[in-house]
Order: structure tokens, then C-alpha cells, then sequence
């Protein structure tokens, strides 16, 4: 506001006062409540003022459901996530009292990618800079781009109880068969599953999802399970709607930092709200988009996909289903180690110490000895060092022995034994292991700070910060190859050596977890080979697509119906508003002209299969226009609450 109250004394050429930016903050509080009371005023003149109305019909796509519809897998298709762009700052002198942290505790299933996600730790998320009071909002939008619900983060970070509190509060609203895209979705699941409202997700056939793009930063066998591709019902949403949001809320970061709690929540109520009115619902052309894209790819498999399945000699689509069944198998197999192995290897690696023990035990008695017995300081620093290396010799003796207790090993191996080198070779393939663990996570880490690197809103000194970390990492890359590359030539036969320019192309995890070797080898299965996963990869994407359709199908004919009744409700409502209130029937309208050609648009496409003929609203919500006919006491009173702001709205159509 200081920077409009400068431009306004400019204009008028009067000398600019402190108290000048307070008083337009003022007339512009004054002016918001202005219209927030005449939208009150419109709720209530259209029956939409009960507790989530708003929520409940936020999407004519996803919540105006029809009497006849296909049933969908999923009855509404959400994102959630967190962004700390509208922080503020903590004001002290506000008389502020930190409010207890709390968080709830889970217990860690098994889950191949616990301890990968920063918001995953609980000891980086539990608590966030003491400088700010709220740190970021957590929001809820669906897949096409409409907020559901915006809570504040308040003195933490990115916490569970705040998606917690998301999943309570649509499952409350919108009941069953909900679907939940969450780039942690592999640990919230177990977060979700041992809370309180675990019993009710379950019962309501909720589903966890993660988004598409944060789905591929997610380890090979997580994929399997929670990616987009292969989530049936799912189609082509790719659940990063959250993303596109912020990318645009993020512009009010710099005025919500130092701003009252007050006019914060203010602004970005006013944001999030002209968002969906003037952006989202404005710019419904992604149906269009999308019906087109699933088009395409279903066009694209019926030519390439048959092609394929000749090359690689498979006559059932059902095939690659199994498929995906043997990967996951396979890959579980790479998860932990069969415990006999583990005590082998823990052998072997005691055995080795022991003889360096007793090599070192050697060492410290010397041949000429006696000849240092004159030197008395000498003598003691040797017989300390003998000491020593005989203690550390009995150590590695009694854990020796109890592991031949353990595995029932009758006499101690030795180097030219069988058991010694399988053994040896097993502890060599688990350094090729770990080497290749600390080389995919410099890698991920690298391709992560790139892409932020060029984002759009990354200042100078950011981007400059950014590539001095990206130096440091390409080091550290170059050591982790050596060591993964000494590693690998260790091994018998020696594994695949890898180059400077192969690794800097690897994208996604997965590329990493086929390196990986098991009991069995990789090249013994079919669904390894590049041809078999290019077939499998399109079969999947053609499945998505066609099941977009049908989800595009429904949701064609519900805004085409939502149009028509939203049409003949408001036109109703204005003309018994007009009434008791004609400046107040002036604000009841709604311009859906550009929708009504999107559609015509969707139903011109070749393979179009829907109808953009309007249907019949389900009866459980239906909300007729008749029942105003009932309403007269309300609307005598609506009369006299009106007339507190007919004044300001006439002069307000005659500006």
C-alpha cells in the first residue's frame, strides 16, 4: 500500500506522509468488506450460505455428479502439498504465545523410500526458523485446478497433522472413493493407516497417490506401486496441480512477509478466490487439451504397440501385466539380504580382522627385544603396544567364535576355501552396493538443485549460491564414480564400468536400481531388455489414456449440465431478487459463453465418445430452485439487510 499512496501523492503532486499509506489501507479494508457483504448478501439470496457449500460444489467437473453417469474408480481426484513461500514474520511485541508443537508418531513399515524425502524427517519438519510466526500455507486443489481447502502452517514445517487434517476434512465432506496425490504418498500411507483415521479411510476406500513428476524421484520398486502409470483409474491426471498453483500464489510472497496476521490471511483469501473465478474457471480448456492427448496416445499405441509386441514375440497384452508382477518380485529380492548371507559375510569380515590382529600381535614382538631391555621407556611402550594387540586379538578370537556358534562351522575357514571366497565375493558385491547407493543420491541430488536452478523467481544471488553447490557436487560425483568404478572391477566377473557422460544423463532412479544384481541374473528375464520395457512403458500409458476418456467422458456432460442448470437457477434467483432489491439482482450473473464453445470444441474431435448433451443432476444433489418459493420469511429478512448497503451499490453503478 505505501508504494500506492507514493504513486498517488505523485500524481497529485502532494508531499507523502507515513499516515497516508495507513488511511488507503484502511478505505481499502473498508472497500473488501464492502464486498464481502454483498457476497454474503448473494449467498444468501441464493441458498448457498450453509457450512461448505463452497467446497462441495468448488468443481462442476469433479462434484456435480449425474443421475446416469459411468461409475468412476476415483469420485474426486485431488493434490495436496505444502509450499513456505507466504511466510511471515513473527511480530513480538504482539504479546505472541508459541503454541505447543505436536506431532503424531507412526510406526515405520516397510517402505523403500523412508529417510529420502526431506519432508519424510520428522526432525527437519518438526520445527521451522523461530523468525516466523506462519510459515507457509499446506492446500488442497484438484486435479483441475480448483482450491478445496487452505490451512495455515503455524511455527512448523511441513507436519502430518496438516495433511492429516486434509484427508479428515474431504473424506467429512465428499464421503467415498476419494483419491489423494501427495509426493510422500509411500510414508503418508503409513502415517494415515496408523492414526485415528485410519479405520475411516479405509472404510471409505480411500487412496493415497503420488504425483506423477515427484512419483519418478521415488525408487524403482516404490514406482511399481504408487506411479501414475500404472495406478488403475488413475488416467492421465498427473496430480501436480498443487505445483501450477504455487507457481502463480508465489508472487505474494514479498507482501505477506511483513504483513499483520490479519491482512494476510486476507490476501491470500482474495487471491486463492479470484484464482478460481477469473483464472480457473475461466480457462477450462484443459478438458479440451487433455481429450486430445489421450486421443493421440491411444492413436500412437495402435500403430507402435502391435509393432513391439511382434519384435519381442508376445501375443497377449496381458503378458505385460505379469510382467510388472516379476519386476516387483525381482526388485523386492534387492531389498534385504537373506540372513545366512549377512552372518557369512559379518564371518568373513571378523576372520579378516582377526588375522590382522594377530599379524599385528606378531609385529610388536620384535626379534631384538632383548636388546631394548636397557631402555626402560622403550621397553614399556612396547610391552603397552603388546598389550594391546593381544587384547585386540582376544576380541576378534571371541566374536570369531561365537559366529562359528551361530553358523555351525566345525573348523575355521580359510583363504583357500570355498565358503572363504563366496564369502569375500559377497562382501565385495556389498560395496558395489553401497558405492552405487552414494553415487545415485549425488546424481538425484545434482538433477534437483538444476531444476531449481531454472526456476523462474530464483534471484541472482540464489542461482550463484546454487552453482557453487553444484561445483562441489560435480567433485563429489567424480570420487563417488571412482569408488563405484574400483568397486565394480572388484567384483567376479566385474560389473558394468561407468563413464563420466553416462552418468550425468542418468534422469530417474530407476535407471540406477537395474545396476543392482541379485542372486539371479537380470538378463534372464524378458521384461529387462529396452524393446520389453518400450512395450510395456506404451501399453501402460495406453491404458491411462483410455481410461482418461471415460473419466473425460463424465466430466464433459457434468459442466455441460452444471451450465445449463446454473443457467436457469441464477436467472430464477435474479428475477426474485429484483423484487426486494434490484442493485442486488444486478450482482447475480455468470458468463459461461467461452464454455459453451470449449465444449462444442470437444465434441468436434475425431473419436470423441461422450455427449455434451446436459443430463439429470443426481437427486442426493439436487438443490431446486422451487424451494425459494418456501423462503419468504428468509427473504423479508434478506430485504432489510440489504437495504444497509443499497446506497453504496447504486453509487457504485453509477461510478
Amino acid at each position: 500500500m505505501q508504494a500506492y499512496a507514493k504513486t498517488l501523492c505523485d500524481l497529485h503532486g502532494v508531499e507523502y506522509r507515513r499516515y497516508l499509506s495507513r488511511q488507503l489501507t484502511i478505505a481499502f479494508d473498508l472497500y473488501l468488506q464492502v464486498h464481502r457483504s454483498v457476497d454474503a448478501l448473494i449467498a444468501e439470496v441464493l441458498n448457498r450460505n450453509t457450512p461448505d457449500w463452497r467446497l462441495k460444489h468448488a468443481c462442476p467437473s469433479c462434484t456435480y455428479t449425474l443421475a446416469d453417469e459411468e461409475h468412476l474408480t476415483f469420485k474426486l481426484l485431488y493434490a495436496m502439498d505444502g509450499n513456505d513461500s507466504l511466510k511471515r514474520i513473527l511480530r513480538w511485541g504482539n504479546g505472541h504465545q508459541e503454541e505447543p508443537n505436536t506431532t503424531i508418531g507412526t510406526d515405520d513399515m516397510e517402505n523403500p523410500c523412508a529417510g529420502w524425502w526431506k519432508n519424510m524427517d520428522d526432525k527437519k519438519t518438526k520445527q521451522m526458523w523461530g523468525v516466523y510466526d506462519e510459515t507457509g500455507i499446506f492446500i488442497a486443489v484438484c486435479c483441475h485446478g480448483f482450491s478445496l481447502v487452505i490451512a495455515d502452517m503455524v511455527q512448523s514445517g511441513e507436519l502430518a497433522k496438516y495433511p492429516l487434517a486434509v484427508v479428515s476434512k474431504l473424506l467429512n465432506t465428499f464421503g467415498s472413493d476419494l483419491g489423494g496425490g501427495y509426493n510422500i504418498r509411500c510414508q503418508f500411507k503409513t502415517t494415515l493407516t496408523n492414526s485415528s483415521l485410519g479405520s475411516c479411510a479405509r472404510s471409505l476406500n480411500y487412496t493415497s497417490l503420488v504425483s506423477a513428476f515427484h512419483g519418478h524421484a521415488h525408487k524403482w520398486l516404490c514406482q511399481l506401486d504408487h506411479l501414475a502409470t500404472y495406478v488403475p483409474g488413475l488416467g492421465l491426471k498427473d496430480l501436480e496441480t498443487c505445483e501450477c498453483t504455487f507457481s502463480k500464489s508465489n508472487a505474494l510472497a514479498s507482501t505477506m512477509r511483513y504483513a499483520s496476521i490479519f491482512h494476510r490471511q486476507q490476501g491470500i483469501t482474495c487471491y486463492f478466490e479470484h484464482n478460481d473465478d477469473y483464472e480457473v474457471y475461466a480457462n477450462l480448456y484443459f478438458l479440451y487439451h487433455n481429450y486430445k492427448q489421450a486421443l493421440d496416445i491411444i492413436c500412437d499405441s495402435q500403430i507402435t504397440l502391435p509393432k513391439l509386441m511382434q519384435d519381442i514375440n508376445v501375443t497377449e497384452e496381458s503378458t505385460f501385466d505379469e510382467w510388472l508382477k516379476e519386476e516387483k518380485v525381482y526388485l523386492q529380492g534387492l531389498c534385504t539380504e537373506p540372513e545366512l548371507e549377512t552372518l557369512q559375510m559379518e564371518y568373513w569380515q571378523k576372520l579378516v580382522n582377526l588375522s590382522t590382529s594377530n599379524s599385528l600381535w606378531a609385529m610388536s614382538t620384535p626379534s631384538n627385544a632383548h636388546s631394548l631391555a636397557s631402555n626402560e621407556s622403550a621397553m614399556r611402550q612396547l610391552e603397552t603396544t603388546k598389550r594391546h594387540a593381544l587384547e585386540n586379538f582376544e576380541k576378534d578370537l571371541g566374536v570369531v567364535q561365537e559366529l562359528e556358534q551361530k553358523l555351525g562351522i566345525l573348523h575355521c575357514w580359510t583363504p583357500e576355501d570355498a565358503d572363504w571366497q563366496n564369502a569375500g565375493r559377497l562382501v565385495a558385491n556389498r560395496k558395489y552396493q553401497h558405492s552405487l547407493d552414494q553415487l545415485e543420491g549425488l546424481i538425484v541430488a545434482q538433477i534437483f538443485e538444476l531444476t531449481k536452478m531454472n526456476r523462474s523467481s530464483t534471484g541472482y544471488k540464489m542461482r550463484k549460491h546454487i552453482a557453487k553447490a553444484l561445483q562441489t557436487c560435480s567433485t563429489a560425483i567424480r570420487n563417488a564414480l571412482n569408488h563405484y568404478n574400483a568397486a565394480a572391477c572388484a567384483l567376479s566377473p566385474p560389473r558394468w564400468m561407468l563413464k563420466w557422460e553416462e552418468v550425468v544423463e542418468y534422469a530417474f532412479l530407476a535407471d540406477f536400481d537395474l545396476l543392482r544384481d541379485s542372486c539371479s541374473n537380470i538378463s534372464q528375464w524378458q521384461w529387462a531388455t529396452p524393446a520389453a520395457c518400450q512395450a510395456t512403458d506404451l501399453y501402460f500409458k495406453c491404458c491411462r489414456a483410455k481410461e482418461e476418456i471415460t473419466r473425460l467422458d463424465v466430466e464433459v456432460r457434468r459442466l455441460a449440465t452444471n451450465i445449463r442448470d446454473e443457467d436457469h437457477y441464477l436467472c430464477e434467483c435474479q428475477q426474485q431478487a429484483e423484487a426486494f432489491s434490484p442493485a442486488l439482482a444486478h450482482q447475480i450473473s455468470r458468463f459461461n459463453f467461452r464454455h459453451i464453445k470449449r465444449l462444442q470444441d470437444i465434441a468436434r474431435l475425431p473419436g470423441f465418445s461422450g455427449t455434451i448433451v446436459p443430463g439429470d443432476l443426481n437427486p442426493l444433489a439436487t438443490e431446486s430452485a422451487d424451494d425459494l418459493d418456501d423462503e419468504e420469511e428468509e427473504l423479508m429478512n434478506m430485504e432489510k439487510a440489504s437495504k444497509v448497503l443499497q446506497n453504496v451499490l447504486c453509487i457504485t453503478m453509477d461510478l
